[in-house]
């Protein structure tokens, strides 16, 4: 035999061999024999003697699914608590929001440069002369003249008033919110701080609060024989502590319905000087000849006015409303928006007065609706309303009335 053949003999015996062991490992697991081979002895450490290799693996990956579940369940329920939607049943939009409405004594530029400023949005825009108190226009009569609504943050102007008024605070008085957080009056009204006023709230307690805000035309009429105005409400007692107490009263005005007519009279008086005036809207071309102002109290917060006109101005410039400056900026606007809901219905508030060298007009925009209604589309909306007055010479030299009211006529709280 030749050294070659002898080779290929030895090839074929190791292949022979090989087949013959895979034959062989292919028997033993057939029977079942691989699967219950037991390492036990081999490992040492197996801590369940009756459980094979591919048992423990199953628990092991059973044990782990179940684990992996749970920190599922802690995440989404982390997620749905710092992600939680509101869900709205209120249209933010209206087809027409003026039937109704009286329009003869109204102005007639004020309240076209109104409508174009309203649009189709489902809400309120009221506009008024604060050296009178003489309505110019109002927007969808029915909603401005109803129950209200909560005033959201709009409410903080009246808190402020009555913390400025008791001594308890100056525009620089800074309140400690935290460990390493303190704000001042300004920035708390720019901004629109929630945790400062609610710290003035305690501060004040509900009597104090419930005078004040009583005392600038709160939970009675704001109107002098304006059909179908309604009163809001004011609580007589503070809310309990689980809706918030006086605090949320003072930051969100929860537990308090105000009407747009009487946030318009709150602000016409803080542009006026102090003057708190009934608020009057003509009907006819007669009464707006033989119209008189008719003043309801003099409030004392002439001393005050500068201490939230910086607030006020920077809500405008920096703050909550600087939607205002997308549409006009021409002149100073001074103003505090307002965002809340309740029941299914966003609210969206914004209360302001162009402060210009040739008169002030004040005004509200208040909407309802769902997710495109808050403060700052109502700040955007007045903002667009200024510009429509601006641009039809609105803000021009004209008489005015004086701004001292000490001869007009002063009317009782009885109508």
């Amino acid at each position: 035999m030749s050294s070659g053949d002898g080779y290929r003999a030895l090839i074929s015996a190791k292949r022979f061999s090989l087949i013959c062991f895979v034959a062989l490992l292919l028997l033993l697991s057939e029977g079942g024999f691989a699967a219950n081979v037991n390492t036990r002895a081999l490992s040492g450490k197996s801590r369940s003697p009756k459980l094979s290799e591919t048992q423990r693996a199953r628990k092991r990956m059973t044990r782990l699914a179940r684990s992996r579940s749970r920190r599922r369940v802690v995440r989404t329920g982390s997620r749905r608590r710092h992600h939680y939607y509101e869900h709205f049943y209120t249209n933010s939009f209206a087809q027409d929001v003026t039937e109704g409405d009286v329009v003869a004594g109204e102005d007639p530029v004020v309240r076209q440069a109104a409508l174009d400023a309203l649009g189709n949005m489902n809400g309120t825009v009221l506009a008024i002369e604060p050296t009178s108190g003489r309505v110019l226009a109002m927007v969808n009569q029915r909603l401005a003249l109803s129950t209200g609504a909560q005033p959201c943050s709009t409410i903080k102007i009246s808190v402020a008033l009555a913390a400025l008024n008791e001594g308890l605070i100056t525009k620089a008085t800074e309140i400690r919110l935290g460990r390493r957080s303190r704000m001042n009056l300004t920035e708390a009204l720019a901004h629109s701080n929630n945790a400062y006023f609610e710290a003035l709230g305690r501060e004040l307690g509900f009597d104090k609060v419930s005078y004040y805000a009583h005392q600038y035309g709160l939970g009675e009429l704001a109107g002098f024989n304006i059909p179908g105005e309604q009163t809001g409400i004011y609580p007589e007692a503070v809310i309990s502590d689980k809706l918030g107490g006086v605090g949320k009263m003072c930051s969100f005005g929860e537990g308090i319905s105000m009407t747009p007519l009487q946030l318009g009279a709150l602000v016409s008086a803080i542009a006026n000087g102090g003057t708190l005036y009934y608020l009057q809207h003509p009907s006819t071309s007669e009464e707006v000849a033989d119209f008189q102002p008719r003043v309801k109290r003099h409030l004392e917060i002439a001393d005050l006015i500068p201490e939230i006109s910086d607030g006020m101005a920077g809500a405008v410039s920096y703050g909550t409303a600087r939607s205002v400056k997308l549409n006009f900026n021409e002149e100073e606007i001074l103003g505090k928006t307002g965002t809340c809901s309740r029941a299914g219905t966003r609210y969206g508030w914004f209360a302001s007065y162009a402060n210009t060298d040739f008169g002030r007009i004040v005004t509200v925009v208040f909407l309802q609706g769902g997710r495109p209604t808050f403060g700052p589309k109502a700040a955007e909306i007045a903002g667009r309303l200024y510009r429509n007055l601006y641009d039809h010479q609105f803000f021009i030299a004209k008489p005015v009335l004086p701004t001292n009211t000490a001869g007009v006529k002063m009317v009782g709280d009885t109508q």
